[in-house]
């Protein structure tokens, strides 16, 4: 009896050992991996790494501005992409979830920016912002803007939020989905009533879909969080971190200084303080979506 069960146990996990195995070879090890180089000063190449302690944790935060400056560009995209993006994926998601013509083809249209690759997106932002030929500079001349043209991703000024209109309009879609199943998960009742009673669209929204749709909401903000600060391949294909560092965010830091300056061990102590500000973040999401929820 006991031989049977234990070959019972072991039949029923011997089918997630792939799994298993996947997720500690390539995702727990090198975790921990982190932690350990963090304390070094290894260059990646030598076969030793040098010991020291929290020197590496010291100069992050007394003698790197450009790595803080790199996580207030972050915090800059996000804020926008948290407004901004989500504002317009929720505007969009009451469009369609409304009776209109030919609805499940803009559901389609709207969906198709976060299914493309991050690169090929840059690549044709790229020539959207061109300061000789960009699409966006023709516009503005054709309106008579002529005078706002730019080399856009090379401007200090403009370059952040170029990238981070780019960012936007790849990731809306994520947003828009979500929303727009959140919403069609309210009961049509509600509306009917209120409807009946003479509420107006606003009020029904204040009303009745907007503190429904608060869990929908939360899980939104949290993946916008943690997807927009972990932004990257798009600032590779554009800007690549300039003019200057001003579109400089963690993982491309991190990235130069790694491979750029063969610091693997400052990168990874980079790696390990960036990781625990997102820790931080997911922490305090976590408990005001626990407090929304009980009010």
């Amino acid at each position: 009896m006991n031989f049977q069960r234990l070959r019972n146990f072991f039949g029923n996990y011997i089918f997630i050992l792939p799994a298993l195995a996947l997720f500690l070879v390539f995702s727990l090890y090198p975790f921990l991996k982190v932690f350990q180089l963090s304390v070094t000063g290894w260059d990646g190449i030598s076969p030793q790494t040098a010991f020291v302690g929290l020197a590496n944790f010291k100069d992050l935060f007394t003698d790197n501005p450009v790595f803080w400056l790199s996580m207030k560009n972050a915090f800059t995209i996000t804020f926008l992409a948290l407004t901004v993006q989500n504002l317009l994926a929720l505007f969009l998601a009451l469009l369609c979830d409304r009776d209109i013509r030919g609805g499940n083809i803009y559901r389609v249209i709207f969906y198709l920016p976060p299914v493309l690759s991050g690169i090929v997106v840059g690549l044709i932002w790229n020539w959207i912002y061109d300061g000789n030929y960009g699409l966006l500079n023709h516009f503005l001349s054709f309106i008579g803007l002529g005078d706002l043209s730019r080399a856009w991703l090379a401007d200090a000024k403009t370059a952040l939020f170029s990238v981070a209109v780019i960012h936007m309009w790849k990731g809306f879609g994520w947003g828009f989905v979500i929303l727009l199943a959140g919403l069609q998960s309210i009961p049509r009742e509600l509306y009917e009533a209120a409807r009946v009673d003479g509420a107006s669209s606003w009020v029904m929204f204040k009303n009745i879909t907007a503190p429904l749709m608060i869990p929908v909401f939360i899980l939104v903000s949290i993946l916008t969080i943690l997807g927009t600060m972990q932004i990257f391949d798009i600032i590779i294909s554009t800007t690549g971190g300039g003019p200057g560092y001003h579109t400089e965010v963690p993982i491309t830091r991190i990235l130069t200084t790694m491979i750029g300056a063969s610091k693997f061990g400052y990168a990874c102590a980079m790696g390990v303080v960036f990781g625990l500000v997102l820790l931080a973040i997911s922490m305090v999401q976590i408990r005001v979506s626990r407090a929304m929820r009980q009010v």
